[in-house]
């Protein structure tokens, strides 16, 4: 994966020849959009870590809402708050038609290439919307079976009182750890981290590669997450094949995609087990130099009691960071 100035789409940063039109960025219309195409190459992340799959949408999910992994098809998740701008782009060297999520400043955070012609047609019939117009609405966060606003209420008739309710991934809430990255890369939530109430510790950066290998030698599936600003992308399945470069890259194939990590661009490592389907869920979460968290390998859904319970016995005999 080259570097695009931090950006980590190709051709995004307009030094090519080609045309953008911008389109309704705002759920559900950008989703009735997405799911509309039946072949595309989806790609989300940044100089650290990217992920690449090829096929159709899943209906895309709002942090807050119910999130899903599912076979064969792309699953994406986006804050709406900072998912600004969505555009659809055509290169007139190639004919390329791509569509783009921007945040607010600008960067591309979500691309979905358009690879049949029909998909490309199609495109043509996205809605317009005027420039200047944003994603940005209302806005939710999980708060155990409710959705609740975003932000902690005051307690009522007590003015300049301190916030009761404790964020929901202090809780320890898989789905609440995802969303808290996703809200800000996870920045706010790791200087809070010693009020997780879960199990966590910092463990060596150099495990991720040999954790790839060994589920890969033995076939056992793995869900992997890939955070850009606002937006994450995640696959699940086993992986077919891995392999590392001199230079520390790491690749993986896994299921029906393609996740690349760079290892020099690794700071922090850490295993956080959190609530999920299996009850405690251990998590590998990989953070960039500036403290945020870039990817994420864990176990998403009902995946078997046999692969929780072999995930679970792999995470217990990590190695923590030497002193």
């Amino acid at each position: 994966m080259a570097e695009h100035h931090g950006c980590g789409f190709e051709g995004c940063c307009g030094r090519r020849n080609g045309t953008a039109r911008l389109i309704d960025a705002r759920m559900p219309e950008q989703a009735r959009c997405l799911t509309l195409f039946q072949y595309v190459q989806a790609v989300t992340g940044g100089p650290v870590a990217r992920i690449d799959q090829a096929g159709n949408y899943a209906v895309p999910s709002l942090r807050g809402e119910a999130f899903a992994v599912r076979p064969g098809s792309i699953a994406l998740r986006i804050d709406g708050a900072g998912v600004d701008t969505a555009v659809v782009a055509r290169d007139e060297d190639t004919g390329s038609v791509a569509l783009r999520l921007l945040d607010t400043e600008g960067r591309t955070v979500h691309q979905g290439r358009l690879l049949s012609e029909g998909d490309r047609l199609l495109a043509g019939l996205a809605g317009t919307v005027e420039a200047g117009a944003s994603a940005a609405g209302p806005h939710v966060v999980p708060d155990g079976p409710h959705v609740i606003p975003d932000g902690p209420p005051m307690v009522p008739d007590v003015p300049e009182r301190v916030p009761k309710r404790v964020p929901a991934w202090e809780d320890g809430n898989q789905l609440a750890q995802l969303d808290a990255v996703l809200a800000d890369g996870g920045a706010a939530r790791r200087e809070a981290f010693h009020r997780y109430r879960g199990e966590h510790r910092p463990i060596e950066v150099d495990v991720v590669p040999a954790v790839l290998d060994h589920v890969c030698s033995v076939g056992l599936p793995i869900g992997v997450a890939v955070f850009a600003p606002a937006a994450m992308q995640a696959c699940g399945g086993r992986v077919h094949v891995t392999d590392r470069t001199v230079g520390g890259r790491v690749f993986a194939a896994i299921a029906e995609s393609s996740v690349e990590i760079d290892l020099a661009g690794v700071r922090a490592c850490h295993l956080v087990r959190s609530t999920a389907a299996h009850g405690p869920t251990s998590a590998l979460e990989l953070d960039d130099e500036d403290g945020r968290c870039v990817a994420v390998v864990t176990q998403f859904g009902m995946v078997g009691e046999d692969v929780h319970a072999a995930w679970e016995h792999l995470a217990a005999s990590l190695p923590g960071i030497s002193t």
